[in-house]
């Protein structure tokens, strides 16, 4: 978990930023606390998700500052944000942060040009592409993304979901020039 930095202050997110705007490509994800109630809906995100090869960063939204940061990096053009169903993400992100994520490559539309019938999804590609099983766990994944503390399962995780996608992206060699 020393290569999984979570990100809850201003500062920490300045930090963040610094870092990641040396990468051309982030694995993207995002978690939502679960809803169990019919109708009731999310105000997640509740965190964001952006790795590099060397780090990932999961992102609180609790603090509005942190939340500007995380909108302005989302926002930021030039970088490809690369993750596996991301429709529903990127709508949440609109609606909570105000912006139009920039530069998203939903890594299941690359899958399906290059002939795979139905959704990879993260799984799916880690075995395809790395002969791998990607474990993920159930119990984080209905977990409570909201809380102010995250449990180390949590960001794991959280962290795992990014990274994959940025090694998917990476083996998957997609040109920057789509």
């Amino acid at each position: 978990t020393d290569r999984i930095s979570l990100v809850a202050t201003p500062e920490q997110a300045d930090k963040a930023c610094n870092a990641l705007a040396a990468a051309s490509a982030w694995g993207f994800d995002t978690e939502s606390k679960p809803t169990f109630v019919q109708g009731e809906q999310s105000d997640g995100p509740h965190i964001v998700q952006l790795a590099t090869l060397e780090t990932a960063w999961v992102f609180q939204l609790h603090d509005p500052g942190c939340r500007a940061r995380v909108a302005e990096l989302l926002a930021l053009r030039g970088v490809t944000k690369a993750g596996f169903g991301l429709g529903d993400d990127t709508k949440r992100i609109q609606h909570k942060l105000g912006v139009q994520p920039a530069d998203v490559l939903e890594l299941n539309t690359v899958f399906r040009q290059r002939g795979y019938r139905k959704d990879m999804g993260v799984k799916g590609a880690v075995a395809v592409l790395f002969n791998k099983r990607f474990i993920k766990s159930k119990k984080a994944a209905t977990s409570n993304w909201a809380n102010a503390r995250l449990t180390e399962a949590q960001l794991v995780y959280a962290a795992n979901d990014a990274w994959a996608a940025l090694r998917v992206f990476n083996a998957l060699e997609v040109s920057a020039a789509r």
